[in-house]
Parts: C-alpha cells; sequence; structure tokens
C-alpha cells in the first residue's frame, strides 16, 4: 500500500490535551536492566531530560514551516525573508552541487559553518508563491557523526529541523546511496528523493523503478537530470507539496533490530516520548542515546532536545 497520503485540510485538528506536556521538571530516566551487549560494564543507563519548556503545545500543523528558527538563527541563518528551509543532503559525488546551482542559480553565497572548518553554501528560490531557503549540507556517507562533515550534517537535519531534506542520490549506486537515504528517514519524516544521474543509469542498462523506490521508502522519489536540468519542475512540486503539507510522507523504517536491542529502544523511547511529546523522532534518539553519541547525550542533559520538541 503507498504509504503517502494527500492532506485535504488546510490545518491537522489540535490534539487532546495532554497532561504530560506540563512537566517542568527534570526527570531522571533508568533504563534497568540493560542487557549485557548493550553496555560496557555498568549494566545501567542513566540520563537526566530537561523535558520540552512549559506553556508550548503539542498541537500539529500540517501545513505551518516546521523548521526550528532560534537555532537556524545560531546556525546564522536568516530566515526573516524566507518562507521554508530546505536542506540539500547527499553522498559525496552525486551531482548535489549541480541540483543546488540548477535550483538556486545566481540566488547564493558560500561561507563556513559558525565556529567549524566546514564549508557552506546557501542559496534560493520562489516557487507556488512561496519562498525558499535553500542549504547545502556537507557530502556524507552517514549520519553516524564520526567526521565533522557527518555531524554537521546530522545536527542541521536533527536541530534545524527544516521544512524539506532533499536526498540526492546516484541511480548508478543506489544501493550504497540507500544507506545515506535510510539514515535521514530515521530522522525526519519530511524528505524528497532526488534521484539523479538517470541518463548515466540508462548508459550503463540500470532500470529504476522510482514509482515502487517511492512506495518501498514511504517518501517521494523524483528521477533527475540535473545537468540537462530534466526532472527539476517534478522536484520542486515535489517539494512544496511536503513543505505545505498537502503530501504527508509516512516512511518506513528498519525495526529489524535483536529483540534485546528492541527492548532497550521502545523502553527509552517511551520515557523521551514522556518528557517530550512533540518529539517526532524518539526513536532514533534513543538508538543514539544507546549508542552513546556524545553529541545527542549532551543535547538531552542540556536540555537542547527540550527546545527541539518545542520548536
Amino acid at each position: 500500500m503507498n504509504e503517502l497520503t494527500e492532506q485535504k485540510n488546510g490545518h491537522a485538528a489540535a490534539p487532546a490535551p495532554d497532561s504530560r506536556q506540563k512537566l517542568n521538571f527534570s526527570e531522571e530516566v533508568q533504563l534497568l536492566p540493560l542487557p549485557p551487549e548493550l553496555t560496557d560494564d555498568d549494566p545501567s543507563f542513566t540520563l537526566t531530560i530537561q523535558p520540552a519548556p512549559a506553556g508550548h503545545s503539542a498541537a500539529g500543523c500540517t501545513t505551518c514551516p516546521s523548521h526550528n528558527a532560534a537555532h537556524l538563527q545560531r546556525l546564522g541563518i536568516d530566515m526573516a525573508n524566507w518562507d521554508y528551509v530546505v536542506a540539500l543532503a547527499g553522498n559525496p559525488n552525486v551531482g548535489k552541487s549541480t541540483v543546488f546551482n540548477a535550483l538556486t542559480g545566481l540566488r547564493q553565497h558560500t561561507g563556513n559553518w559558525p565556529g567549524k572548518t566546514v564549508g557552506r553554501a546557501e542559496g534560493g528560490f520562489e516557487y507556488g508563491g512561496s519562498r525558499y531557503k535553500l542549504v547545502d549540507l556537507p557530502g556524507t556517507y552517514s549520519l553516524l557523526a564520526t567526521s565533522l562533515d557527518e555531524e554537521v550534517a546530522r545536527d542541521f537535519i536533527l536541530f534545524g529541523r527544516p521544512d524539506v531534506t532533499i536526498v540526492v542520490a546516484d541511480a548508478t549506486r543506489l544501493e550504497r546511496n540507500l544507506n545515506l537515504v535510510l539514515q535521514v528517514l530515521e530522522i525526519t519524516d519530511r524528505v524528497v528523493i532526488c534521484l539523479n544521474l538517470m541518463d548515466e543509469a540508462r548508459r550503463h542498462g540500470l532500470v529504476v523503478d522510482e514509482r515502487r523506490l517511492a512506495r518501498d521508502l514511504g517518501a517521494p522519489v523524483v528521477p533527475t537530470e540535473a545537468r540537462q536540468r530534466k526532472g527539476l519542475g517534478e522536484l520542486l512540486q515535489a517539494v512544496d507539496d511536503v513543505a505545505t503539507g498537502r503530501l504527508v510522507t509516512k516512511p518506513h523504517r528498519i525495526k529489524s533490530e535483536p529483540a534485546a536491542l528492541k527492548h532497550a529502544v521502545n523502553q527509552l523511547a517511551a520515557q523521551l516520548e514522556r518528557a517530550f511529546p512533540t518529539l517526532p523522532n524518539a526513536r532514533w534518539v534513543a538508538l543514539r542515546l544507546l549508542d552513546g553519541d556524545p553529541r545527542i547525550v549532551e543535547a538531552v542533559q542540556r536540555g537542547e532536545l527540550g527546545e527541539l520538541a518545542a520548536a
């Protein structure tokens, strides 16, 4: 069954009030017992969760911008004259820069991420009466934050909460590229896959069924040939549909973990959801916490995750 559904109404109905939204205390979370294979020496996993600030509503709005304006401002990205922000992600050498240049033209500038030596390019375009800021993320093979480039890309998608993330994939090396696609889909639902280099795929005798791929991933897949500017109109339409809520994606996420890991993830995710009722990716955050990701642990303990949930 196709998991892409059209949102006919302008706004989603607000959920019933939930007393959990009134949390204004630090919740000490202890996950016991964890299987030995998931720990180092200590059989317990303890962290302090700073819940979302009181006064924020968990009501959803599928047509409202979803980006975290406060965090984007800290990253030096000014949204004053823009309606939506779009992240552009992808492996190196998949034509991501070509897509970026084709969409933004001369409306772009470059610099570094604040406090980083990693370069950043951003530009803009207009479509369907809306103004879009496009941010070109570093080319990476994963979002596990094992390098500075991966950390920058991961943090922007997680904490900046772009309204749409375009993942550019190489149609000639799709299996390798899907690793990043699946990781992005773990973090956010608002994804459009740009299946680039379709001309190269045909030259190598490769056929990609983009409709079946979209059905299997639960997110729109748009075939493109960016060098020839083919498919860019369809790409812009898909981005606009996701950003404005006309198209609501429901990604298929991998859930084939070992039983012990699944149990631990479910317990920790449930506690995160109690503290942050609006957190869109509690399962992914739980996985990264169990893996000991220092950036995510810090975000939870310092309350940054609460800001993310409340945005």
